[in-house]
């Protein structure tokens, strides 16, 4: 069977040749597939519109069905630049070309490409264009906007169907979309990329954070806080400097230059060394959620997803070599905890020496063995992904999977036997002489912002009821109902649960399918029959569906809600 890679590339060719049928004048940049589709850049006087996506379709459904075999054949660099005088970001590419340049060509269509193809356009069964964006030739913003069609192709129409099902799936669960609907975050043009919490934000984020800080009290760590802005000379000797000054946000105060911390570990370090420290107190956990901030291009940036501007859930391990493997195995299990407790699978990548880092080659070595042995005793498939080590040590990279089947990294664990040797971190061994420790940075959530962001989506909102923003709300359905309505609110205020009574002088309906709105997991209507027996009618979202469970005893109702309200057991 051919390779769906492949396939969508082939996919990609014939979308650029209905363009170049339908609009002559465009020039054509690049067409690669993609993890779940392709995109091709083209430059244009406009961008495209919904009208013109709906044109290129048919025009490409007119060249599949033409099934024009699909030819590679080889020229020189002079002769391919000779053949694209008229193509200008085609023969930029020739001219950058190490060997010499290859052609595809179907039809009246050529286009420079390494391939590979599929043998003729009619082999295409399944395909949809989904979308446009600008985008700068390279991805350097000093460069021209060019419009790029995104698109995606399959072997079959099902799967097609299937895929385009979980699209429009996605785009209801859009973290920014939902954010908005229930005042949870605002992004605004005065801080791009600088997410503002709003109160139900913030009950959500706070709660997060005790369950985080519950889970690392009990296996021993010791939360810190370090400044957000430091001197430039401790980032030179941390390595940042050499290594991620791109990234950083600077400042000057008397004179002396500070840069802005993107990452919390040189912080840390300081905090380290403000005290001796012994074989003894070993293994030292510090956690700090510390506020970070990296430049991001515009063009990068996607609610909170991607921002400048974000909390990790840090720490760092100070051990002995011989504790190394122990020490990793628990952040392991820590981070399996937290991810079964939110309903994530989960797969594993390790990631090897990047061009660009510190420290010997058998230093790398041993750091790198060490990990793959947990890994391996752990039992866990994992993925080897050679160059992409942090640039002072290897590290194991979690992805989660949501409940659509998209795939999210947040959890790390960075192995680091550098900046022990830079920052001169030492302890007491049991030999009464000075040792350099072996450390771990990790987190578990990767970036409060972003987990919550992913949180958001795979719950569609629907967050689990302790993490609900508000648990219950009171509905009475006419005004002779709001006296017990305010009871029963106080009732459920005084079991710790966030509620409140929805006193307006709308009708019920109204008032549920609002609730509903905002992902309220509890809605509690009153009428009179209620208010006679003493019950509560209640309606609870159970298995993605709003389930009507009836009348239900008020105290009960309040009990079973209370359970669910509390934070998980650790």
């Amino acid at each position: 069977m051919q390779d769906l890679q492949t396939l969508r590339h082939t996919t990609a060719h014939i979308m650029a040749q209905a363009v170049k049928r339908l609009y002559p004048a465009v020039k054509i940049a690049i067409g690669p597939a993609i993890a779940d589709g392709f995109y091709y850049d083209f430059e244009t006087e406009t961008p495209f519109a919904p009208e013109d996506i709906l044109k290129i379709e048919k025009e490409m459904k007119k060249i599949i069905k033409e099934n024009h075999q699909i030819t590679r054949f080889v020229l020189t660099p002079e002769e391919a630049a000779a053949r694209l005088q008229d193509e200008p970001y085609k023969l930029e590419l020739v001219q950058n070309l190490e060997e010499e340049p290859s052609f595809y060509q179907q039809g009246e269509f050529t286009d420079l490409c390494a391939g590979p193809h599929l043998e003729s356009t009619g082999k295409i069964r399944a395909f949809k264009l989904l979308s446009t964006a600008g985008a700068y030739w390279r991805g350097d913003e000093r460069n021209k906007m060019l419009s790029r069609i995104y698109g995606t192709a399959f072997f079959t129409k099902d799967e097609l169907k299937e895929h385009l099902h979980r699209l429009e799936e996605a785009k209801k669960r859009d973290h920014r979309r939902l954010g908005k609907e229930m005042s949870l975050f605002a992004l605004l043009e005065e801080g791009q990329g600088f997410p503002f919490f709003l109160p139900n934000g913030m009950i959500l984020r706070n709660t997060l954070i005790e369950y985080w800080r519950k889970l690392h009290s009990r296996d021993g760590y010791q939360e810190i806080s370090t400044p957000i802005m430091l001197t430039r000379n401790l980032w030179e000797r941390s390595g940042h400097w050499d290594n991620y000054k791109e990234n950083m946000y600077a400042s000057e105060i008397d004179e002396v230059q500070f840069q802005i911390k993107p990452m919390n570990c040189p912080g840390g370090m300081l905090v380290y060394n403000l005290d001796l420290h012994s074989y003894r107190d070993f293994p030292l956990k510090m956690a700090e959620l510390g506020l970070v901030h990296r430049h991001e291009k515009s063009g990068t940036m996607h609610g909170l997803m991607r921002v400048r501007s974000f909390t990790q859930d840090d720490a760092h391990i100070y051990m002995t070599a011989e504790q190394v493997e122990d020490e990793v195995m628990r952040v392991i299990n820590l981070a399996e905890e937290i991810y079964k407790e939110f309903g994530f699978k989960f797969s594993l990548e390790l990631s090897t020496r990047p061009e660009k880092s510190m420290g010997t080659e058998e230093q790398w070595q041993q750091a790198t063995t060490a990990l793959q042995k947990v890994l391996d005793s752990k039992g866990l498939p994992y993925k080897i992904n050679e160059g992409d080590g942090a640039f002072y040590g290897p590290k194991i990279d979690f992805h989660l999977e949501d409940c659509l089947g998209r795939t999210w990294q947040c959890g790390t664990i960075q192995l680091d036997m550098q900046m022990p040797e830079r920052f001169d971190l030492t302890y007491i061994g049991a030999d009464g002489a000075k040792h350099r420790p072996v450390m771990i940075h990790r987190t578990v959530l990767g970036s409060i912002e972003r987990f919550i962001g992913i949180l958001t989506e795979h719950f569609a909102g629907w967050f689990p009821v302790w993490l609900a923003p508000v648990q219950a709300v009171v509905l009475p359905i006419s005004e002779k109902h709001h006296e017990t309505a305010i009871a029963v609110t106080e009732k459920l205020k005084s079991q710790n649960i966030r509620t409140f009574s929805d006193l307006r002088s709308e009708k019920i309906g109204y008032k549920i399918r609002e609730a509903r709105e905002k992902r309220i997991p509890y809605m509690l209507v009153l009428g009179d029959k209620e208010v006679e027996d003493g019950t509560i009618s209640v309606r609870v979202r159970e298995n993605n569906e709003l389930v009507d469970k009836g009348a239900i005893p008020v105290n009960d109702v309040i009990e079973q809600i209370a359970q669910l309200a509390k934070l998980p057991q650790v």
